[in-house]
C-alpha cells in the first residue's frame, strides 16, 4: 500500500515522506496544488493549442516506438528548447486528416514551457517544488524538462513501463519527476501505475542516447530482465495531487478508453551538481541555458 500524505499545508519533506520515498520510489502528495491553479494551467494550455497550426507539424508520439524515430525527428530533438505539439497515435486517418478536433487529438506538449511561457515558468518554479527537490537531496535543483500530457478520452494511448532516467541521465542519477494531476486521474481514465520498490531492483534497464555522430538516436539495453509488472499498483490522483518519483522508479499508464480526459503536467528536475552526459537527447543551445528555481 502506497502511503498518501495530506500536502495542503506543505512546508517541506518530512522524515515520514522521505522514508516512504526511499522505500517505494514514489511519494504521493495530495492537495499540494490548488484546484484553481490547475484550472488556470489548463486554460493557458488551451490558449497555446489555439495558436498552434496543425498543418505545419504532424508529429505523433508513441511510447511503444518511442516516436523519436519520426518523420519529424528534428522536430522532436528541437522540442528540448521549444514548445512543440505531439499527436496521439490515432489522431489521423489514412488520408492524414484529424479524426478528432485539434484539442482532443494531441498527446502532449513539450519540453521547455517552464522556461518559455510565463504562466508555466511561474508554476514550475514555485517554492513547494524547490523544497521537494532539496528535501530529496538535490544540491542544485535544475528544471530540465516539462510536459503537458492530455491523455485524451477514447484515444489516449498506453505508456509502457519505463524509467525516466532512461531519457534524462545524470551521473550519478539525480532525476526527479513531479507529476501534477490537473484533473482527477483514476483507473478508468488512465492513472499512473508504479512498482513499489522497483527502483531498487535491476538498476537502470536502458538508456536513450544520441549517436556519436549525432546522426539519430539509439536505445541501449543495459539489463534485459523485464520489469516485475505483476507487482504494479495504481496511483490514483485527485486534482491537485503531486506524484514525486525518482529516475529509476518503473511506472506506466494504460490507454484511456473512457469519455473523460486526464490532463497532467510533469516537471523533471536534475541536480546541477551531477554530470549531465553530452549524449542525452535533450540539449540546450547557449542562448537558453538551464535555470534554477530562483533564476
Amino acid at each position: 500500500m502506497i502511503p498518501r500524505f495530506d500536502a495542503r499545508d506543505f512546508t517541506g519533506i518530512t522524515p515520514e515522506m522521505r522514508e516512504a520515498f526511499e522505500r517505494d520510489g514514489v511519494l504521493v502528495l495530495d492537495g499540494l496544488i490548488n484546484p484553481e491553479i490547475c484550472d488556470g494551467l489548463m486554460n493557458r494550455m488551451a490558449e497555446l493549442v489555439e495558436g498552434f497550426d496543425a498543418t505545419e507539424h504532424k508529429a505523433v508520439f508513441s511510447s511503444k516506438t518511442q516516436a523519436h524515430t519520426l518523420d519529424l525527428y528534428q522536430y522532436f530533438l528541437d522540442s528540448g528548447f521549444g514548445t512543440h505539439f505531439f499527436f496521439e497515435e490515432e489522431a489521423f486517418n489514412e488520408d492524414g486528416e484529424l479524426t478528432k478536433p485539434l484539442p482532443l487529438a494531441l498527446n502532449k506538449v513539450g519540453h521547455a514551457m517552464h522556461d518559455l511561457d510565463p504562466v508555466f515558468d511561474h508554476f514550475a518554479r514555485q517554492d513547494a517544488f524547490k523544497l521537494i527537490c532539496e528535501g530529496l537531496d538535490q544540491k542544485e535543483p535544475l528544471p530540465l524538462q516539462s510536459m503537458y500530457i492530455f491523455k485524451q478520452p477514447q484515444i489516449g494511448g498506453e505508456v509502457v513501463c519505463h524509467q525516466d532516467a532512461t531519457y534524462l541521465r545524470t551521473e550519478p542519477n539525480s532525476c526527479l519527476g513531479l507529476w501534477v494531476a490537473l484533473e482527477d486521474a483514476t483507473e478508468e481514465n488512465g492513472c499512473l501505475w508504479g512498482i513499489p520498490g522497483g527502483h531498487k531492483t535491476g538498476g537502470l534497464r536502458s538508456v536513450f542516447r544520441r549517436k556519436p555522430d549525432d546522426d539519430g538516436t539509439l536505445t541501449e539495453v543495459l539489463n534485459e530482465a523485464p520489469f516485475e509488472e505483476d507487482k504494479k499498483v495504481p496511483l490514483p490522483a485527485p486534482q491537485g495531487t503531486v506524484l514525486v518519483f525518482g529516475g529509476l522508479f518503473p511506472h506506466m499508464s494504460s490507454a484511456n478508453r473512457s469519455n473523460k480526459s486526464r490532463h497532467a503536467y510533469t516537471l523533471h528536475v536534475v541536480d546541477g551538481a551531477a554530470e549531465y552526459p553530452a549524449d542525452n537527447w535533450l540539449r540546450r543551445p547557449e542562448y537558453l541555458p538551464l535555470r534554477g528555481f530562483n533564476a
